[in-house]
């Protein structure tokens, strides 16, 4: 293990041991300050977030980007404040920490005997909009995780996340699909983080004006098992409660190659992401390349995920 991989592994471990702790005016604090020094680094992650966002807000000039970029650290490390603490957290705090719109849309699924892929992008807390789906709304559901390196840190993110009631798979390893499809056909709950292709050979959409690859498994999953798809966006407001919506599902065509099928629903998906994305911005924790302009075709596709770590 290097020197990189064994300090990570150790400040994560020190988040989760040590931020659950503090009171939550400290934490929310603490968060903040963390999230200042970083942006006024300006290092890879910050820089790649401003370029991002400057395809979100096509019109926001330098001071409105740094003003964006500022706001986006600060939700950046809200989302790992909470995340620290989550395991801590009372059934009664996860459930006073959330409002999702239209949720009916994933109970009626649930109650019709579907099962339901709920496909979100990397919005404000989706580790606590599965917490509140476990406890609140008492159904599991199933995910997966990209494999991290160090293994050890992979191994405390698994461990959280089956800590808040999600059954875990590694994407990796080739499996993970026909698992979620036969929780599909059981009438299962499926969550999966949608917004960025990891295997380097996703279904291409336009997002934004400009085309970037977004994962096919909501889409293929939905038309092997007859789950019903739903995307679902979430925010961050001024109170310390976090918002959220469901959008209507996004429909199998009638005809066309699966290949055809697959392409149609995701871009769906895309486009339901890019209406919560630019509605807030600041929200969106994308501190990666995603659109095809930025990507170098010989780059390891993990590299990106290293390199937006705080």
């Amino acid at each position: 293990m290097s020197a990189r991989d064994r300090l990570s592994d150790a400040l994560y471990g020190a988040g989760w041991a040590t931020v659950k702790k503090l009171p939550e005016p400290v934490a929310v604090r603490l968060g903040r300050t963390i999230a200042d020094i970083a942006w006024k680094r300006r290092g890879q992650g910050v820089l790649r977030l401003e370029s991002n966002y400057a395809r979100v807000v096509p019109d926001a000039g330098p001071e409105r980007l740094a003003e964006l970029s500022r706001a986006g650290m600060r939700s950046y490390l809200r989302y790992w404040m909470e995340s620290f603490r989550l395991p801590a957290w009372s059934p009664e705090r996860i459930a006073n920490g959330i409002d999702i719109k239209d949720i009916h849309r994933v109970t009626d699924g649930m109650a019709a005997g579907k099962g339901v892929v709920l496909a979100l992008p990397h919005l404000a807390n989706w580790d606590l909009a599965g917490a509140w789906a476990t406890t609140g709304l008492g159904i599991p559901f199933t995910t997966v995780a990209e494999r991290l390196k160090p293994e050890t840190l992979y191994d405390r993110f698994v461990a959280y996340r089956e800590g808040l009631g999600m059954e875990v798979l590694p994407h990796s390893g080739g499996s993970a699909f026909g698992t979620l499809a036969r929780r599909l056909r059981d009438g299962g709950l499926v969550c999966l983080v949608a917004d960025r292709d990891l295997s380097a050979s996703g279904v291409e959409v336009e997002f934004f004006g400009e085309t970037a690859r977004m994962p096919a498994g909501p889409a293929l999953l939905a038309q092997h098992t007859g789950a019903l798809l739903l995307p679902a966006t979430l925010w961050y407001d001024d109170s310390p409660v976090m918002r959220g919506r469901v959008h209507p599902a996004v429909p199998v065509p009638e005809s066309g190659t699966r290949a055809e099928k697959t392409s149609v629903m995701t871009q769906a998906l895309a486009d339901a992401f890019a209406t919560g994305i630019a509605d807030h911005p600041e929200d969106w924790h994308m501190l990666q390349r995603l659109w095809l302009k930025d990507l170098d075709p010989a780059r390891d596709p993990g590299q990106d995920a290293r390199e937006g770590t705080p």
